[in-house]
C-alpha cells in the first residue's frame, strides 16, 4: 500500500490547515536534527506538509522531483540567472500574500500563526500576537513587507544578489522592529536589504553590504565596473543600536548607537556613540545642526583612519585625522567648561568626550581679536 501524505503526518484525509499544521510542528519537534531525530524522517515530513498545503495527496516519484527541482545546476550563467528569477518573482509574491494576511489580522484583532516562503529557499513563520507585535521566526530572504506593527525577528536577513527587482524590504509604520538577542545569535542584515522603522527604534546585529566587481557589459577584456548592494537601515524618528558595520553600508536615525564601522558605511544623526575601537576605510559620519559625537575607546592609529569624514548639515567636512591629534585642552573656554577632567594629552576622540556640532563648525575659524588677547592675558603678557 502506498503511503500518502496524510498518514506520513499522521492525520486522516479532509483534515484542516489548522490540524495539518499542528501535525507538522509535532512531529517537525520530534524528528528533527538539532533535537536528536533522525534527518530523512524529517525531510519526509516537512515534504508532506509542503505537499498538502498546495493540495498534493501524494509524494512526488522519482521522476517528478527531477521535473519540478527548483535547484538548478545550468551551463551557463545566463540559465542559472533566468531560473533565480523565477525563483525571486515567487518569494517576492509569497511575500506579499504575508503582508495581506498580517493586515487582516491587525483589522479583526486576531492572533494567528502561518508559515510562508518557500521549499529551495525556505520557509518563515509569523505569528500575530495579542500584543499587536508580529513575531518572525526564520531568514528573510526575498520581498517587500510592510506591518502596521512592532516587529520582532529571530532569523537574519538578505536580499537576492541576482536581481534589485526582489530587494528585501521590511517596512515598521508603527512600532519598534528588533533581532531577540542579535549578539548571542549571531543574526545579521547584509546583502543590500532594507530595514525601515518610521517611528520607532531599530534593535539589529551585524550589518553587511557587498561590493563586488563584474565584468563589463559590452564585453571588453580586463575591464570592470562595480556592482554595490548598499544595506540600508533607516528610524528617522528613532534610535538604531547595532554591532558591527562594514562593507557598503547606510543607516539614518536620530540616534545611532553602534561598536565598530569599516569600508564605505555611511551614518547619518543627530546624535552617535561609538563603543568599538574601528572606524575606516572612506567612512563618513553626516552630522545633524545641534548634534554630537562621542568615542568611548581610545582609538589607536590602526582603528581610526585619517580618510574617515565628518560631514555638517552645511556641508562642512572634516577629517578624523584632524581630531584624533586635537587635544581637549585647546579648545576654547566655550566648549569645555572641565578641562581638568581630562589629561593634557587627551584628544577629543575617545574617554567619551562630547564632541558637538557647534565645536566642529568652529573648528577651522580662525581666533578673533577678543580670544587672542584673552590668551595673550592668560599667558601673562599685555595686549598693548
Amino acid at each position: 500500500m502506498v503511503e500518502n501524505n496524510y498518514d506520513i503526518l499522521g492525520i486522516v484525509e479532509g483534515s484542516t490547515e489548522k490540524e495539518i499544521r499542528d501535525a507538522f510542528r509535532r512531529l517537525a519537534l520530534q524528528f528533527h536534527s538539532d533535537r536528536g531525530g533522525e534527518n530523512e524522517q524529517f525531510i519526509k515530513i516537512k515534504q508532506a506538509y509542503d505537499d498538502l498545503k498546495i493540495g498534493k495527496k501524494y509524494p512526488e516519484t522519482d521522476q517528478e522531483k527531477l521535473k519540478n527541482s527548483k535547484v538548478y545546476s545550468g551551463d551557463t550563467e545566463a540559465d542559472v540567472r533566468r531560473k533565480n528569477q523565477i525563483l525571486g518573482q515567487e518569494l517576492f509574491k509569497e511575500m506579499k500574500t504575508a503582508e495581506d494576511w498580517a493586515a487582516e489580522l491587525n483589522k479583526s484583532n486576531s492572533t494567528d500563526t502561518r508559515l510562508f516562503g518557500s521549499k529551495t529557499l525556505g520557509e518563515i513563520e509569523l505569528e500575530r500576537k495579542a500584543t499587536g507585535a508580529l513575531s518572525i521566526k526564520g531568514n528573510f530572504m526575498a520581498g517587500s513587507f510592510t506591518f502596521d506593527g512592532p516587529i520582532v525577528m529571530q532569523g537574519s536577513i538578505t536580499s537576492p544578489s541576482w536581481t534589485q527587482e526582489f530587494r528585501t524590504n521590511i517596512h515598521v509604520t508603527k512600532g519598534d522592529f528588533k533581532f531577540i538577542n542579535p549578539l548571542e545569535n549571531k543574526y545579521k542584515i547584509d546583502n543590500g536589504a532594507r530595514i525601515i522603522s518610521d517611528n520607532g527604534n531599530i534593535v539589529v546585529g551585524n550589518v553587511y553590504g557587498r561590493k563586488y566587481k563584474v565584468e563589463d557589459p559590452q564585453g571588453r577584456v580586463g575591464v570592470f565596473r562595480i556592482q554595490e548592494h548598499r544595506t540600508h537601515v533607516s528610524a528617522p524618528n528613532g534610535k538604531i543600536i547595532a554591532e558591527n558595520l562594514a562593507n557598503t553600508v547606510l543607516l539614518e536615525a536620530d540616534s545611532i548607537i553602534v561598536l565598530n564601522v569599516e569600508d564605505d558605511v555611511v551614518m547619518s544623526a543627530r546624535e552617535i556613540l561609538f563603543y568599538g575601537g574601528k572606524l575606516t576605510f572612506d567612512s563618513t559620519i553626516k552630522l545633524k545642526k545641534g548634534g554630537s559625537i562621542r568615542f568611548f575607546e581610545n582609538f589607536s592609529i590602526q582603528g581610526l583612519s585619517g580618510d574617515a569624514i565628518i560631514q555638517l548639515e552645511n556641508g562642512k567636512n572634516i577629517r578624523l585625522f584632524n581630531l584624533k591629534t586635537k587635544k581637549i585642552r585647546d579648545l576654547a573656554d566655550e566648549f569645555v567648561t572641565d578641562k581638568e577632567n581630562y589629561g593634557k594629552d587627551a584628544t577629543l576622540v575617545g574617554h567619551g568626550f562630547t564632541i558637538t556640532y557647534e565645536m566642529l563648525d568652529n573648528l577651522s575659524k580662525k581666533p578673533t581679536k577678543k580670544q587672542k588677547n584673552g590668551w595673550m592675558s592668560k599667558l601673562g603678557f599685555s595686549k598693548n
